[in-house]
């Protein structure tokens, strides 16, 4: 079960507090990227029928996986997860974590604290559109991470996800629903669903904005001989939440899959 190549299909997961985002890259190719829910209470032979289940449906064999990576903002499902990736396609799948080549030099107070889908989402964020880079990731909870001119991851911030906030309003009031993300109709909300759905999508793109307009401040991008950061959104709600935004963001779904690609083929 050693079964490591750079070339060919690499099978690429990242758990999340809410989601499982599985994806296959051949070389730098994203072959899919899709989502399963993160269950606590599943077992290994479950996740790994979910996995096949998933492979399948994109006619991809086990034997056509040549390596695979994995990270996690969940500890207590990294065994599990990795047992059930040792199931379906019978290689010893790469953790991301401490000891692992990244390329990327962290300059924070713990850089061991800082969660692996952040660094994975700064290393593709770098290799693919270059620094100063400023990466959001929209899921349950909102990250905004910054890497300075010289390639350095330096910080952000973090926030609660757009999500977080619904629940914790319908949760937490006697007469306010439970309701989509959808786009609303404009900032001024007509009914108490669209005044919600005003206050949640444009409340956490005026978040999002602010924070990035203070973290450009605060680094000088874009002053006194400094390059411009480019600015990059990935995560289950970025389609919904940054086209609300003031600042031009690009959306790129499969960022994360494609970090773990290349940290993959660092370490092999």
């Amino acid at each position: 079960m050693s079964r490591k190549n750079t070339k060919g299909t690499i099978l690429a997961i990242d758990m999340g507090n809410t989601n499982i985002v599985i994806g296959c890259v051949d070389d730098d190719k994203v072959i899919f990227e899709e989502r399963l829910s993160t269950d606590l209470s599943k077992t290994e032979l479950e996740y790994a029928i979910s996995f096949k289940n998933v492979l399948e449906i994109y006619n991809i064999k086990s034997e056509d996986i040549n390596g695979a990576i994995i990270s996690s903002v969940v500890p207590q499902l990294v065994n599990v997860i990795k047992a059930a990736v040792e199931k379906v396609v019978d290689i010893e799948p790469l953790v991301v974590g401490p000891g692992v080549k990244t390329g990327l030099n962290i300059l924070m107070d713990q850089p061991k604290q800082v969660g692996s889908d952040l660094i994975v989402d700064a290393v593709a964020a770098t290799h693919d559109y270059g620094a100063p880079v400023i990466i959001v990731d929209i899921g349950t909870a909102t990250t905004i991470s910054t890497v300075d001119e010289n390639g350095n991851y330096i910080g952000g911030a973090i926030l609660p996800g757009a999500g977080v906030s619904m629940n914790s309003l319908s949760s937490r009031t006697a007469q306010l629903p439970r309701i989509s993300f959808d786009a609303p109709k404009g900032p001024v909300g007509k009914n108490t669903v669209d005044c919600m759905k005003s206050g949640l999508i444009y409340g956490h793109a005026g978040s999002i904005d602010g924070i990035i307009d203070r973290i450009i401040d605060c680094c000088g991008f874009g002053k006194n001989g400094k390059p411009a950061a480019k600015l990059v959104a990935t995560g289950g709600l970025s389609k919904v939440i940054i086209p609300f935004c003031r600042n031009r963001i690009e959306t790129d779904p499969a960022l994360l899959i494609r970090g773990l690609k290349y940290i993959y083929d660092k370490n092999v």
